[in-house]
């Protein structure tokens, strides 16, 4: 196995309240063609002034940035390596693309995957689409260092690998959904450089997995032939074939089953008609969810949405939920002057090509009511010049809905503070709702690009949960100024968590916290009775300042209902070091080999 690395890469208080179960809502009705009058939105805030909203049509072509091919599409492989050869290393380039295959077989296809570009079959189930070839992720751009291969997707394909091992080495932001390999899945660059990914949904590896140099890694609802090694933190929840739970020799956290989950949405042809299936909701479900054919789960046609393409504004696509209509955002920047505010329930947000939206004033980008079943997918939303309070907000402040039976759900939601350029946001992201599951997110305050520094890309905090019942599984949050996480709703839970300290803090003073030396990671708050986490990590690398001292990477208070399953912190090449794993509980880190601290169980 390759030696860790001793370097990473460049890489109002909220007021708690107690479920109200008895709290009912009534949907409003929009007409197509009338004044829309102002009103109390589901935010307490007046809504657009009153003006004649034209009717958004429905449907439409995918616009110029949806590549879609069929077997009888000619040239497939050199329009594929003309994009890959524009977004192999545009990290934090304009260019956004999806790649969308028609159902069938396509033969000597290598589909080399860069920086916002989404790979996808068309069809209703992964073997539908078949590739006899690769698609491949590498580090050739990065001198073969992986550690910042974010920003891409796989989706909804079937490999035959053409040496019987695809390569899809990643670190955050590039999930691997709904795909069948028949054969072996390697997640390390050619030569095996340093990796920090990632995350695997839905999927069929026939073969073995091998993360090799990947740090840490979740996989959720799939089957896999085999696994090889784990470096750091390696979970799996409803896995086939998964390690058995061994933490912290091989560092592996295995759960049986996913307690909650709901597969992303996707965009599919049936015949020549594209429609967007929505998968239903599982509970404690393990392997692929299309084992035995199609899941469970609504196919809703095209003309039913709003098909978002770039130039559109906010009040637009506002007035198409208005309407009634679903959003697909087409790959492509979105600058908005307003939020994006969905109050209708079952509404889908749909993404691909990683779909971003910009708010350039300083308002929220996204806000989503107390209302059942909404699904956020695909997203990536950055932080504007102005200083956004928050960027995505899940209900409104003191929500108290029971959403138990069709939780809104946040999948591929990535957040971004920083790095394309200056950007600045308190907040990132706040769950008010209960019952929401946040399915593989990644919310990174940059420390490489443009437009980062301790001040510069200011932001306080990552994600802030105060609903009940809400559920994460794969949680990537780093760099915020003072907490990463924060967690004020009963019942949470955590299936893994992946975090870096902010690297940047220019001396200890900065991050003092009162009497307490920094900012936990991960913070559950003390009136909370009842939390639990497995598979969680935090990781300091303080290269301004390498004498800074964090206290630990968790705090929790000390209560029968609040459990921690395989933590672990780890100082990197000696940059900074942790006191303890969580509280005053745990070992610290020390010296400059990068040897991690773990604490297997808290209490």
């Amino acid at each position: 196995m390759p030696v860790p690395p001793t370097a990473p890469r460049s890489g109002a208080t909220p007021r708690r309240r107690r479920r109200s179960r008895a709290l009912g809502f009534a949907a409003l009705a929009v007409s197509l063609l009338m004044a829309v009058p102002t009103a109390q939105t589901a935010f307490g805030e007046e809504a657009r002034d009153s003006r004649e909203i034209q009717a958004v049509p429905g449907g439409g072509d995918l616009g110029p940035n949806v590549h879609v091919f069929d077997p009888s599409t000619p040239g497939i492989q050199g329009k594929v390596d003309e994009i890959f050869k524009k977004q192999e290393s545009a990290q934090f380039g304009l260019d956004r693309h999806a790649l969308l295959f028609k159902p069938g077989t396509y033969d000597d296809i290598n589909a080399q995957i860069g920086f916002y570009t989404s790979i996808a079959g068309l069809g209703l189930h992964p073997n539908d689409t078949t590739f006899n070839g690769d698609v491949t992720v590498d580090a050739g751009w990065f001198d073969g260092n992986a550690t910042q291969n974010f920003w891409r997707s796989a989706e909804n394909l079937t490999l035959n690998p053409v040496n019987g091992t695809n390569r899809w080495a990643v670190s955050q932001a590039a999930p691997f959904r709904r795909m069948h390999v028949k054969g072996g899945l390697n997640l390390a660059p050619d030569g095996y450089g340093w990796a920090s990914g990632g995350y695997i949904a839905d999927s069929k590896i026939d073969g073995t997995v091998g993360p090799y140099s990947q740090q840490q890694w979740y996989t959720r609802d799939s089957s896999v032939g085999g696994w090889t090694n784990a470096v750091w933190n390696m979970t799996f929840s409803g896995v086939e074939g998964a390690p058995a739970n061994s933490f912290p020799e091989p560092p592996y956290t295995t759960l049986d089953t996913t307690p909650i989950s709901r597969e992303k949405p996707f965009l599919y042809l049936d015949g020549d008609d594209y429609k967007v299936f929505v998968p239903q909701k599982r509970e404690n479900a393990r392997g692929v969810s299309w084992a035995n054919g199609t899941p469970p789960g609504e196919s809703i046609p095209l003309d039913q949405f709003y098909v978002v393409k770039e130039g559109a504004d906010a009040a637009t696509i506002n007035a198409a939920v208005e309407q009634g209509l679903h959003l697909l955002f087409t790959p492509g920047v979105y600058h908005i002057d307003e939020t994006i505010t969905i109050d209708r329930p079952d509404t889908v947000a749909l993404g691909i090509g990683l779909a971003t939206i910009i708010p350039d004033n300083g308002v929220t980008a996204i806000k989503v009511g107390d209302v059942d079943g909404v699904k956020l997918a695909g997203l990536l939303v950055d932080a504007g010049p102005v200083n956004s309070e928050t960027l995505i907000e899940v209900g409104p402040e003191n929500a108290s809905a029971d959403h138990a039976a069709n939780p809104t759900s946040l999948q591929d939601v990535f957040v971004r503070i920083g790095g394309a350029g200056p950007g600045k946001a308190t907040t990132s992201i706040v769950v008010n709702s209960d019952d929401v599951i946040i399915d593989h997110t990644w919310v990174w305050r940059a420390d490489h690009g443009e437009g980062w520094g301790w001040e510069t890309n200011r932001a306080d905090y990552g994600v802030r949960v105060n609903g009940d019942d809400v559920l994460a599984t794969g949680l990537f949050v780093e760099h915020f100024n003072k907490y990463d996480v924060e967690w004020y709703g009963e019942r949470g839970r955590t299936i893994f968590f992946q975090n870096e300290k902010a690297y940047d803090a220019p001396n200890q003073e900065a991050i003092q916290n009162g009497d307490t030396k920094g900012y936990a990671a991960y913070r559950v708050d003390d009136s909370v009775e009842q939390h639990e986490g497995w598979g969680m990590g935090s990781y300091c690398y303080y290269n301004v300042d390498p004498t800074i001292i964090q206290e630990h990477g968790f705090k929790a208070p000390v209560k029968p209902g609040v459990k921690f399953h395989h933590l672990i912190v780890v100082s990197l090449g000696g940059n900074g070091q942790f006191e303890h794993v969580i509280n005053d509980i745990g070992a610290p880190t020390s010296g400059t080999e990068t040897v991690p601290s773990q604490v297997v169980n808290f209490p």
